[in-house]
């Protein structure tokens, strides 16, 4: 077992390199060359461990041990490979290496498998350099809209499409969706505190949570800090205050798992002697349960809306993100808990409440997930942390599931 450690911590430590960032942590953005050699070393690596590799055509990368017996069906395992800016070791990347690891794993044991198996590295989950999310996935299944990323640009200017032809990939020429993918589990970090707190070191994941996100503007009155009264002030501070607290409130009502946060808040004219005039703010709430989550932001919509009209303010409501909750597979979450139960892994049944490359699947294809503790739940950041003894329970468990999948 000590072994098995010290090649996982090896693995990390060499993926990590391939755009390791000065400031801390990793900086790997889809099509920079950072992204590229990590790209071309793991197809070296893959190689040599005696999978046949492919880029598509936007740079998805696949490691494939064909099949025996049913060689045209595909069980599937993998994430990205980009990461946020100074991002962390574990976020995309350990759903990689444990995926390759556990291929590795299973071959040394069992041979070739009866159903074809590939290991991805996703070309983009993050969104991290050009505005457009799930760039990898969403070609595996067509879904990805070409006109739509012609004229999208980094935040120096440079073109998407050039940069991807730059590093020798081009649209999806057919963008059609394969049908021969049986299955699929991602391993990830739980990018969360439950597991740590409850002393868990599998979760298995049943749902991943919808979101909806909105932009709210409030326009009241700006004016005199010292000469408005309270009682004539259409201060929209005060508003936003109001809505914060009765939304929480109710929030805290519903209970777990939704989620209620009051992220970005832009009061104007922000300074100390007016009256706030214009506050624009940022909603984002969540939930696995698509009727509850509509519920629940409808009547918010509604609060919000009496408040202002109660205080004299106009309001306007954009709900720009509309994502329905994903839950994964019924037989394959069984696979999965069966797999934690019969290697005796300390685990727990759980939702996921970030978004992953398995919710692009998960309504297109039999899909699991599994998680690993994040130390503090810190993600997104070089401090990103999980236990290698952790670690190498979740692969164990990632190699118990795709045995079951593709040798059985």
């Amino acid at each position: 077992m000590d072994n098995f450690l010290t090649e996982i911590e090896n693995n990390i430590e060499w993926l990590t390199s391939f755009g390791k960032d000065p400031k801390g942590g990793i900086t790997r953005l889809l099509y920079t060359d950072s992204w590229l050699d990590a790209q071309k070393s793991l197809k070296e690596r893959f190689e040599e461990l005696g999978m046949n590799t492919y880029f598509d055509d936007i740079g998805n990368l696949f490691g494939r041990v064909e099949g025996t017996e049913l060689s045209d069906e595909t069980i599937m395992t993998g994430s990205h490979v980009d990461t946020v800016v100074n991002g962390g070791m574990f976020d995309g990347q350990l759903g990689i290496l444990g995926g390759m690891m556990a291929v590795q794993n299973l071959i040394k044991k069992h041979g070739k498998p009866k159903r074809s198996i590939e290991v991805i590295s996703m070309a983009e989950e993050e969104g991290s350099r050009f505005p457009y999310v799930f760039w990898g996935s969403k070609n595996i299944f067509g879904l990805a809209d070409e006109e739509e990323m012609k004229d999208v640009e980094d935040s120096e200017g440079k073109n998407f499409v050039e940069e991807m032809k730059r590093c020798g990939f081009d649209f999806n020429k057919d963008n059609t969706a394969r049908e021969d993918i049986k299955a699929f589990v991602e391993l990830h970090i739980e990018q969360g505190n439950t597991l740590e707190i409850e002393e868990k070191s599998i979760g298995v994941v049943t749902d991943i949570a919808g979101q909806r996100r909105y932009e709210v503007e409030l326009k009241g009155e700006a004016n005199h800090a010292g000469t408005t009264l309270m009682k004539y002030r259409k201060d929209t501070v005060e508003a936003f205050s109001r809505i914060v607290s009765e939304s929480l409130r109710k929030a805290k009502e519903e209970g777990d798992p939704l989620v209620l946060t009051f992220g970005h808040v832009e009061p104007k004219p922000n300074t100390v002697n007016v009256v706030p005039g214009e506050t624009i703010f940022s909603i984002d709430c969540r939930h696995t349960n698509m009727e509850t989550l509509k519920n629940f932001t409808e009547d918010m919509e509604k609060t919000m809306e009496n408040i202002a009209d109660e205080m004299g303010i106009d309001i306007e409501i954009n709900r720009w993100m509309d994502a329905p909750p994903v839950p994964m597979d019924d037989k394959v979450i069984s696979i999965v808990e069966n797999a934690c139960k019969n290697q005796d892994l300390n685990y727990k049944v759980m939702h996921s409440g970030a978004g992953h490359d398995a919710q692009i699947f998960g309504p297109r294809v039999p899909t699991g997930m599994l998680f690993v503790p994040s130390i503090k739940g810190i993600s997104h950041n070089p401090a990103e942390k999980t236990e290698t003894k952790d670690l190498a329970q979740g692969i164990r468990a990632l190699e118990a599931t795709l045995y079951e999948l593709a040798y059985k």
